[in-house]
């Protein structure tokens, strides 16, 4: 018997059958996607970017935000020469200013802001609350696609996320939101997609998820085992017991693992320090 592979005309009808028959969810128009993905005439990452998109209408800012513990904060009275050394180890540029805690959120610091201060030389004064923004704050309940609206509304890039005791529950910026929809972005701490491990100052080097255990032994002169698992994202996250979120962190066989990138389907990026012996 003779079969005949659907043409991307009787593709293009299904899509309108779907369409004119209103579907109440969502699933059944991924599905149609997908099935013309597999069809080569949609492209993989043409695919991914829409499936985010839909997604993002039914995230909520809790799902991605950087929790509270894991916010690099800057003190409202601290001297610029401990904000710089907090700035360059974080590898951040948009930081909140607390104050007495970190529920006491009086706005947010831009790292460039600091130029400023150095390029005036000696005998310049610098007073934070005369730099630093106003913090914006949103509930964690938000969604996603009414968060990115806000951000390019009043273009702002980060906002800090509070809970119904208007408690502060962490953070969540721009980037955040855009990646749920195109993936990674790159910034000032990714490195090759050819290159695993890529040495830092201070000893800290930045790995991909990716990399073999074989690979970070090699490199490290440690010895992970790699029975269960084949990349050192995988240890990572069995270590964690659950998907770590942005600035989570963990130490685990003479290291500190901090979780620099990840999405809520998988570690992406890790920053590894070596934990110093105490005399």
């Amino acid at each position: 018997m003779m079969t005949t592979s659907s043409s991307p005309s009787s593709w293009f009808e299904k899509v309108i059958q779907v369409l004119n028959n209103e579907p109440q969810d969502r699933g059944e128009l991924v599905s149609v996607l997908k099935d013309a993905m597999q069809r080569n005439l949609l492209a993989a990452d043409t695919f991914a970017m829409i499936e985010g998109a839909i997604q993002v209408s039914d995230t909520h800012v809790r799902d991605i935000m950087v929790p509270r513990a894991q916010m690099t904060v800057l003190d409202s009275d601290a001297p610029p020469q401990e904000l710089v050394k907090i700035i360059v180890d974080s590898g951040y540029s948009r930081f909140p200013v607390i104050g007495d805690s970190r529920d006491d959120v009086q706005g947010i610091f831009l790292a460039k802001d600091l130029l400023d201060y150095y390029a005036q030389g000696e005998g310049a004064q610098f007073t934070m609350r005369d730099v630093m923004r106003p913090a914006v704050f949103i509930p964690e309940s938000k969604r996603l696609n009414v968060l990115l609206r806000e951000f390019r509304t009043s273009r702002n890039h980060m906002a800090i996320v509070v809970d119904e005791y208007s408690g502060v529950a962490g953070l969540v910026t721009i980037e955040d939101v855009i990646e749920q929809i195109v993936g990674d972005i790159d910034d000032e701490h990714d490195i090759d997609d050819q290159v695993f491990i890529k040495e830092r100052d201070n000893g800290m080097h930045t790995v991909r998820a990716l990399t073999p255990i074989d690979e970070f032994n090699d490199y490290f002169k440690t010895d992970f085992s790699d029975d269960e698992f084949d990349t050192i994202g995988g240890l990572v996250l069995q270590a964690f017991g659950h998907l770590p979120r942005r600035g989570e962190h963990l130490e685990l066989g003479g290291f500190k693992f901090q979780v620099v990138r990840a999405n809520n389907r998988r570690i992406h990026l890790l920053r590894i320090d070596p934990i110093k012996k105490k005399n």
